[in-house]
């Protein structure tokens, strides 16, 4: 599916060397004053500052085609474009036919019988550019309700943290807040793990001794040993998590890959690639963050 969300609902469309990148969010409220000063300073960091991400350098110009009016949202779906415009898909010709190890070409290949071998199509991370607008989006009315998200990062993971969410937030059972959470940010390209919580017996959360301002909210126990979540509904404490990714796959200096016929070859891929991406994730980690308790919040008040 290429959607995500149910009252907040993030569509995104585009592959890594097509025309362009692109979304419509459906159930943005109507009447807020659109930042985009925002929204590019969250496609910038995406971006990294790192000299181990790819040399490619996209302007990122969000082009608004509906669901804006003098600088604000009109209630009715926001219709974005981010066209790609420092392509080079034949740089990419070795990669025609050929599997890279640990990539979604096989996979795409085995579903599809046809996949766009440029850049890894729609599996590459450039379909994240889709998701930072709309976080950029979310942010900004969650910001509205005193709810504000922040992430850091180590050599292979994200944590992330939400302060300000109310308790009451999530469903019970099949639709908790973590296991939203989890969805949302396994979706994200090269994602391989999630947690939230301490394990073990001497990590249980006891009651704080008293009603003191904590951030945005109450301080509700003394430690938030569940990350802010208990039967799958907020309890009013920082919503806390980890997101572990693997590295970038594709070597640039050459790499075994196979063709569907089960024939191996030695190939340099061509092409521009990450070989450190992790510099690029957090502000992904936060839009899909942003995305899903923005979502979720207007269930809970729907």
């Amino acid at each position: 599916m290429n959607s995500f969300g149910t009252l907040f609902r993030l569509t995104t469309f585009g592959e890594s060397h097509g025309a362009a990148i692109g979304g419509i969010i459906d159930g943005c409220p109507a009447g807020l004053f659109l930042d985009m000063n925002l929204v590019d300073s969250e496609l910038l960091r995406r971006r990294g500052d790192s000299p181990d991400t790819t040399s490619r350098r996209e302007a990122d110009h969000v082009e608004w085609l509906s669901g804006l009016f003098e600088g604000h949202t009109l209630g009715t779906p926001l219709a974005f474009l981010v066209r790609n415009e420092d392509c080079r898909p034949q740089d990419y010709d070795a990669l025609r036919g050929l599997c890279r190890p640990g990539h979604a070409d096989y996979t795409y290949e085995s579903k599809y019988g046809h996949r766009d071998h440029r850049g890894g199509g729609r599996a590459s991370g450039r379909e994240t550019v889709a998701r930072v607008v709309a976080g950029a989006v979310a942010k900004q009315i969650l910001s509205q309700k005193g709810i504000s998200i922040t992430s850091t990062f180590d050599a292979s993971s994200v944590s992330c943290t939400a302060i300000g969410l109310p308790a009451g937030v999530g469903e019970p059972v099949f639709d908790r807040l973590n296991a939203r959470l989890a969805y949302a940010m396994l979706s994200i390209p090269s994602a391989v793990s999630f947690t939230m919580g301490d394990a073990g017996n001497d990590n249980i959360d006891v009651w704080a001794d008293a009603w003191t301002p904590h951030g945005k909210g109450p301080t509700l126990t003394a430690t938030n040993h569940c990350g802010g979540v208990q039967g799958g509904i907020s309890n009013g404490m920082p919503v806390v998590f980890h997101v572990g990714f693997h590295p970038p796959v594709t070597d640039p200096d050459g790499m075994l890959c196979r063709d569907m016929e089960g024939n191996l070859k030695q190939v340099v891929p061509g092409g521009r690639h990450d070989r450190s991406h992790i510099t690029r994730l957090p502000v992904i980690v936060e839009a899909m963050a942003a995305i899903t308790l923005l979502d979720l919040l207007l269930q809970a008040n729907s």
